[in-house]
Formats: C-alpha cells, structure tokens, sequence
C-alpha cells in the first residue's frame, strides 16, 4: 500500500482544514487507518484511527477529542481528517498510515505502512 498524504497549510486560531489520505491497492479497505502527528521537537503521537470493523468505529486522541474527525472513502481509497478549531498547539506535520488488520490501532509499531507528512501550522 502506498500513501499520499495532502492538504496542510497555514491556518489562523479556531479555523479548519482537510486532510486527505490517498492510498493505492486493491484492498485498501482491508487496512486500518490511522493519522498520526508529530510536533516540533516532540515525539510522533497518534491523532485518530478508524477500524474496518462494521460500521467503522474510530478512536480519537484526549487532545483533539470534539474536534477533528476521521473518515474513509472506500469508493475513492481516501481517509480523510477534517480538523476544526484549531489550535497553536496542533502544529505539526500530519502522517497518515495503514495497520494490516480490522481493528484500530493506537501504537505506532502496529502500522505498516506510512504516507509523507504534510505541514500544518495554526497561528495565533
């Protein structure tokens, strides 16, 4: 599988963005999906992630909890992260990424496969 990630950029306090994950492959829908975030000068931290369960459950990170939403396109092979009301602190370059398997997944080790980032930078 392989991963696009796309749609960072500069954005003021309490605006949005939408990230888009494009994957290639077959069987995408076969794969978790998860975005991840990696601040400056900090450690990659798990954002959201989404099952292939039925119905899809997601689980989502304390911080961005009520604001940021993950979701799948199977038609487009697309997960998408819409981000609102962001914040300074949610600047970051953005990973999306795939886990063999149709639960979530929160530990970076449980992904294989890794798109590049995309800069997202809220200023105040």
């Amino acid at each position: 599988v392989q991963l696009q990630a796309s749609g960072g950029g500069l954005v003021q306090a309490g605006g949005s963005l939408r990230l888009s994950c494009a994957a290639s492959g077959r069987t995408f829908e076969t794969y978790a999906m998860g975005w991840f975030r990696q601040p400056p000068g900090r450690e990659r931290e798990l954002v959201a992630t989404i099952s292939r369960n039925s119905g899809g459950s997601t689980y989502y990170a304390d911080p961005v909890k009520g604001r940021f939403t993950i979701s799948s396109d199977n038609a487009k092979n697309t997960v998408y992260l819409q981000m609102d009301s962001l914040k300074p602190e949610d600047t970051a370059v953005y990973f999306c990424a795939a886990a063999s398997g149709t639960s979530w997944y929160c530990r970076i080790a449980e992904y294989d496969y890794w798109g590049q980032g995309t800069q997202v930078t809220v200023s105040s």
